[in-house]
């Protein structure tokens, strides 16, 4: 059953300035950019908030630059122009394949970086790819601007530490070296929820990063250790089970997750060498 709008409340921002004031004169306002997520909760009979603030007009939070050695994202930068932007196909190659198998082509003109932050769920595909690289989210509120480091961003299950008064804004990334590898398991290559996905990035100490395998997108931390200090590929990917926590549901089997995230690190590491 669809929820009913009639007692819903939309306002637009025409500035940061404006949407900042109306989260805070409307406490639990829903941030809207693409709606991908939004609508799809709406369209089944649930109620995200009261209140939204349409952030479409907010043209600066959709600019893609560099500034210095960072590349910055701004958070309403669609999959899309993640794909077309000549920094980020340079930069961050894994974010566009990521990006190009995002739902489908009207999902990824209307989808957003900052909204697959937002909506915190540990199947996000870019999210193991701001993982491995280890981003930095930036966020505005009333007391102004404060950066995030991607791997403190979540606290749990869909919460972050963003407050109710912040919004995200962009998300920056230094220089990657090393190469960068990325796929997605899912019942289709695309326009399908991931059972799996994995990005990382070879280098002398490997960083990587899965999705769909913990209530929040992990580092895999102890893997990544045991490769940097020489161990086998076998011996790193016993490790694996420290830094997972797979769960049974609709979409797959806790089994089924541990065996190919196994074989995403070993793939990737053989491919990459």
């Amino acid at each position: 059953m669809r929820t009913a709008t009639r007692d819903l409340t939309l306002h637009r921002a025409r500035t940061l300035e404006a949407a900042l004031r109306v989260l805070a004169e409307h406490p639990g306002t829903v941030p809207l950019a693409g709606c991908t997520d939004v609508y799809v909760a709406l369209q089944f009979g649930q109620r995200p908030g009261a209140h939204y603030v349409d952030l479409t007009a907010l043209a600066s939070l959709r600019r893609i630059t560099l500034r210095g050695d960072v590349l910055v994202m701004g958070a309403l930068a669609t999959y899309t122009d993640l794909q077309r932007s000549r920094h980020v196909r340079a930069r961050l190659p894994m974010l566009v394949e990521a990006s190009r198998l995002v739902g489908g082509i009207q999902i990824q003109n209307r989808g957003t970086l900052g909204g697959n932050i937002a909506n915190a769920s540990p199947a996000g595909d870019t999210l193991p790819v701001l993982a491995a690289v280890d981003a930095t989210v930036v966020l505005h509120g009333p007391g102004g601007e404060r950066r995030v480091p991607f791997s403190s961003y979540y606290t749990g299950y869909r919460a972050s530490v963003r407050l109710e008064t912040e919004l995200i804004t962009a998300v920056e990334v230094g220089p990657v070296t090393g190469r960068q590898w990325f796929r997605k398991v899912g019942t289709r290559a695309a326009q399908a929820i991931s059972k799996v996905v994995f990005a990382g990035v070879r280098a002398a100490e490997p960083r990587m990063a899965l999705g769909s395998v913990a209530p929040t997108v992990v580092r895999l931390t102890r893997t990544e250790q045991a490769l940097a200090g020489g161990a086998s590929l076998d011996a790193a990917i016993d490790e694996l089970a420290g830094d997972i926590r797979p769960i049974d549901d609709l979409r797959s089997s806790a089994e089924y997750r541990r065996t190919v995230s196994a074989n995403l690190v070993r793939q990737f590491w053989e491919e990459t060498a």
